[in-house]
């Protein structure tokens, strides 16, 4: 009993976190829970039953999940298939292309999809270059994403079939750089890696470099038209990361201009198209991605959607042979109740959390973030925690920038969340006692939620 009062904190430190909430996080706009980390107790709860939208934090459980069902050595494949002949270095008849959903495949990954063929002995195709893509199904556009959102790397598709342009695996997505010219002139633009079938039209001019950067660079909604537009100062340069309009046609696309590099001429030229992949089909190569193990941490520290509802569609497609939204729940669903974890009032929508319609509390969050302590990955999960005030991006990540005072180094290792009006950090404390905790706070209704985020957990490790 002596132990148990020891744990708990007393009146002042109570009557102090009431404070903080009342005073910074907001009585009406946050739910916060505070448990012991070695006995896992509730110490100090706010509204911690409290359905809110969890952001990002969403992915604590589809990550979770995804290392406990799918596990750390899951490799996503990428299969090139042929049918009909073969003669004199040319293929009468198709290349098939079927996709499991790898976020990595990028452009060194296509070029040796190339000189697989040229191995081969193909030069030229007279037929179709064909993405089978049925490995997921239902829409591609992630629920919840809105006109906005639709363009950009954190709204991107996801499909089978995807590439990323550089190792943050933000798939189905290119990178737009603008570079100003001189003034009244437009600024040049550079791609990575490909436009892959994207057009892009440029209305934007450079202005004095004491003017202020109004430049935009976007894809207009549901076509494959980008635009540059705005202005922007001398010597400035701007990136953006851009969706793919069709993931599985982009990336054959880019890939077709990969091979027509490698001397390999497809006939007719334009011939792209989607479809499964038939049983006569010969497999010619299989492609194996990173492990889970290698691309975790880049997932959670950079907080990457599209990795997300990938783990959740590639769950549903092994537990239950649909590899869709509704499936992939389902596992989530399944891997919190194995773990006794009290979720039935929780709502879900997607793996990211990029969705609106998503509800949980902060004390299923805290509950499920102590039992995950017991698990064989926990170490994988803690060390791919985004560390608070490391301005390192792969080990501060989304908190590179934020808790840089240096008392409060190597104290805050927690997963992000922004969604419009919401802010949610969730995590492991060290409080100014040296006491370790488990920490869940949801804030709703605020438009810049981080600066009131920041300044409670401030000074709640004041507190404890």
């Amino acid at each position: 009993m002596e132990e148990i009062q020891e744990r708990n904190l007393n009146s002042d430190a109570i009557t102090k976190l009431d404070e903080i909430v009342e005073s910074i996080l907001g009585e009406d706009k946050a739910t916060f829970t505070l448990r012991d980390r070695t006995f896992g107790e509730i110490v100090y709860t706010y509204r911690g039953d409290c359905l809110m939208r969890p952001a990002s934090n969403m992915k604590i459980l589809t990550g979770t999940a995804a290392i406990a069902e799918l596990g750390l050595d899951y490799r996503f494949k990428t299969e090139i298939y042929i049918d009909g002949n073969i003669e004199g270095y040319t293929l009468y008849g198709n290349v098939y292309v079927k996709g499991y959903g790898d976020p990595t495949i990028n452009e060194a990954t296509l070029k040796f999809f190339a000189e697989v063929l040229r191995k081969y002995g193909i030069h030229q195709v007279k037929g179709k270059l064909i993405g089978d893509d049925t490995y997921f199904s239902g829409d591609t556009l992630p629920p919840g994403v809105d006109e906005e959102g639709e363009t950009h790397y954190y709204g991107a598709r996801i499909s089978p079939i995807t590439m990323s342009p550089n190792d943050d695996f933000d798939a189905s997505t290119i990178i737009v750089q603008a570079t100003s010219g001189n003034i009244g002139e437009k600024p040049s633009f550079t791609v990575i890696p490909h436009l892959s079938g994207l057009q892009i039209s440029n209305e934007a001019k450079t202005v004095d470099r004491n003017a202020e950067s109004t430049l935009e660079i976007r894809r207009i909604n549901n076509t494959s038209q980008i635009v540059i537009t705005g202005e922007i100062p001398e010597e400035e340069t701007a990136k953006v990361w851009v969706s793919h309009q069709d993931p599985t046609k982009n990336t054959l696309l880019f890939f077709k201009e990969l091979c027509k590099d490698a001397d390999i001429r497809f006939e007719p030229e334009e011939a792209i198209d989607s479809g499964a992949t038939p049983d006569h089909a010969k497999l010619i190569h299989t492609h194996e991605s990173r492990s889970i193990a290698e691309i975790f941490s880049i997932f959670m520290k950079l907080s990457n959607n599209s990795i997300a509802d990938i783990f959740l569609k590639t769950m549903g497609k092994q537990k239950h042979g649909v590899g869709d939204y509704e499936h992939g729940l389902k596992v989530v669903r399944a891997y919190l109740e194995k773990r006794q974890i009290n979720f039935t009032t929780w709502q879900f929508a997607d793996g990211s959390g990029l969705s609106h319609h998503n509800r949980l509390h902060s004390n299923g969050i805290s509950e499920l973030l102590f039992v995950l302590q017991k698990e064989p990955y926990f170490q994988n999960f803690y060390e791919s925690l985004p560390v608070g005030g490391n301005t390192n991006r792969l080990v501060g990540g989304t908190l590179k920038d934020r808790f840089l005072e240096p008392e409060l180094q190597q104290r805050i290792f927690a997963k992000t969340g922004y969604i419009h009006q919401v802010n949610t950090l969730s995590g492991y404390v060290t409080g100014k006692s040296g006491r370790d905790y488990i920490f869940s706070i949801m804030l709703e209704g605020r438009e810049e939620g981080i600066p009131f985020l920041d300044e409670g957990l401030k000074a709640i490790i004041e507190v404890v």
